[in-house]
């Protein structure tokens, strides 16, 4: 289905809107990015007053992530 994809690339494209230039990453290079961490199963991407926040597993356990504008991935309580 479509819908959820086209969904998450204009929210992907907000959410870029207000991260500087020199931070913005695609999609597909934040989720690499937090792959490349440990993490998998990413989901739930979002613009939030701290950051981007997303969902994803990390050694089976379900966290709740935080990209600040600098890239810095941080798992919020």
């Amino acid at each position: 289905m479509q819908t959820p994809t086209l969904l998450h690339s204009l929210l992907f494209l907000a959410i870029m809107g207000s991260v500087s230039t020199a931070h913005a990453l695609t999609q597909d290079e934040l989720i690499a990015r937090i792959q490349a961490a440990g993490y998998t199963q990413v989901s739930d991407i979002k613009s939030t007053a701290e950051g981007i926040t997303a969902k994803a597993i990390k050694n089976g356990k379900p966290v709740r992530l935080v990209v600040d504008s600098g890239g810095q991935i941080k798992e919020q309580n």
